[in-house]
C-alpha cells in the first residue's frame, strides 16, 4: 500500500465517531448531543491533531511532510494549540516544562531525538501516555559520520597540525598506523553498533563497553561496573554513544579519565551531562588527555565565555552530530501514529524504569 493510500484511509477512520465517547477521543468537527435533564445542546468536537514543538528544529519541514503523509490531520506549532482537547500526537525535542500535561487527550509523545531525557526531566510529564524515541532514521549513519571524522582527525592528529598552521610551522608529526590504534566505544546499542560496523574495515582495533555483554563480530566487549576500568585501560580514542540515565550521568568524570592511558582522545555524541567538563578541563590542561571532539554540553548553547571555546585541543560543534530530517524521519512518525491507533506498540517506545 502507498504511502498516500495508507495515509487517507488512516485519516478517514479518525473521522468516523460511532458514538458521544468515540466524539470526544477521536473525529472531525461533528455536534454532539448531551440528554442532561432531556435538554437538547451541541458543541463541536476537535478534529485530531499533531502538535510540534521543538528549540532546534524549524517546523516548515514537518509541516509539508506530515500534510503529505496525513492530509486530514491537523498541524499545529506551539503555542498555536488550537483546541487542546484535539491533540492526540505531540512530537517533540526540549518543551517546555508541563507543556504536555495541558494536552487532555493526548496518545502519543514523540520525541524527535533517539534520547528521551529531555522529556523525562520534566516532573508533570504524563507518564500513562506512550513516549516514543526515533530509531535511526537517519541518526546512525550521520552519527557514524560525525564520529569517523572525529576518530580520524585523532588519528591524524589533525588538531596538532591545525595549531602548527597558526604558528605557521611545517613540521610532519609521527603516524600511527591503524592496526595500532584502539577506538573503544560507550555504548552498544543502534548508533554504536553501527558506528562500529562502518568502522571496522578501516582497520583500527575495536571495542565497547556497554550495560550488559554485547556481541559483536571483531569487536572485544566489556560490559558492567567490573568492565568499565579494562575498557578505558585500553581505549586510545573514546567515543560516547551511551544513553543518558541516572547510572551514565557524570560517568566521564576525573576518575574515568584517570583510566585512559595517557594522550587519550575523547569524542562526545550522546549526552553533554555524560560529562564531567570541569574534569575534562583538568584532565587536557595535566596533558593526560590530547584533546576532546565535543557535540554536546551541560548547557547548551555553549555560553559564550566557556573555556571550551578557546581551548587549545578542544573541537566544539553546536549538538549537530544527528539533525532531525523531516523527510528521512517522517515515515517512521506516521507509521508510530498508525500502531498505536491500531492498538499495536510503536516502534521505540521507551522503558521508563531504563530510561530509554
Amino acid at each position: 500500500m502507498g504511502r498516500a493510500a495508507g495515509s487517507a484511509k488512516l485519516c478517514r477512520s479518525f473521522a468516523a465517531p460511532t458514538s458521544s465517547v468515540a466524539n470526544d477521543q477521536v473525529g472531525k468537527s461533528v455536534p454532539r448531543r448531551s440528554s442532561s435533564l432531556g435538554a437538547r445542546a451541541s458543541r463541536l468536537v476537535p478534529l485530531m491533531s499533531i502538535l510540534f514543538f521543538s528549540i532546534d528544529d524549524a517546523p516548515e519541514p514537518w509541516r509539508v511532510a506530515l500534510t503529505r503523509a496525513l492530509p486530514g490531520m491537523p498541524f499545529h506549532v506551539w503555542p498555536d494549540v488550537g483546541d487542546p482537547r484535539g491533540v492526540r500526537y505531540a512530537l517533540v525535542w526540549k518543551p517546555p516544562v508541563g507543556m504536555l500535561k495541558t494536552l487532555p487527550n493526548l496518545k502519543g509523545i514523540l520525541s524527535l531525538g533517539a534520547g528521551v531525557d529531555h522529556l523525562l526531566l520534566d516532573p508533570e510529564l504524563p507518564r500513562n501516555v506512550p513516549i516514543v524515541r526515533m530509531v535511526d532514521a537517519g541518526y546512525a549513519d550521520q552519527m557514524s559520520e560525525y564520529a569517523l571524522y572525529a576518530v580520524l582527525h585523532f588519528h591524524r592528529r589533525m588538531g596538532e597540525y591545525r595549531e602548527q598552521q597558526t604558528r605557521v610551522q611545517w613540521q610532519p608529526l609521527e603516524a600511527v598506523p591503524v592496526a595500532q590504534r584502539t577506538v573503544g566505544v560507550m555504548g552498544a546499542g543502534v548508533l554504536g553498533g553501527d558506528f562500529l560496523r562502518k568502522l571496522q574495515p578501516l582497520g583500527f582495533r575495536t571495542r565497547v563497553w556497554s550495560r550488559t555483554a554485547k556481541a559483536l563480530a571483531g569487536v572485544e566487549s566489556f560490559s558492567g561496573p567490573e568492565g568499565l576500568a579494562p575498557f578505558l585501560a585500553g581505549t586510545q580514542i573514546l567515543v560516547n554513544f551511551l544513553p543518558l540515565t541516572p547510572q551514565t550521568r557524570g560517568i566521564l568524570d576525573a576518575k574515568t579519565l584517570a583510566l585512559l592511558p595517557r594522550g587519550a582522545c575523547i569524542v562526545n555524541i550522546a549526552r553533554g551531562a555524560h560529562l564531567v567538563e570541569a574534569d575534562l578541563l583538568a584532565a587536557l590542561d595535566a596533558g593526560h588527555i590530547g584533546g576532546a571532539m565535543l557535540d554536546v554540553f551541560a548547557q547548551e548553547p555553549l555560553p559564550a565565555e566557556h573555556p571550551f571555546w578557546s581551548h587549545p585541543r578542544v573541537v566544539v560543534t553546536p549538538h549537530i552530530a544527528g539533525q532531525a530530517i523531516a523527510e528521512l524521519m517522517v515515515s517512521q512518525v506516521v507509521e508510530n501514529i498508525r500502531r498505536i491507533e491500531r492498538g499495536e506498540p510503536p516502534h521505540g517506545l521507551v522503558d521508563l524504569a531504563r530510561g530509554y
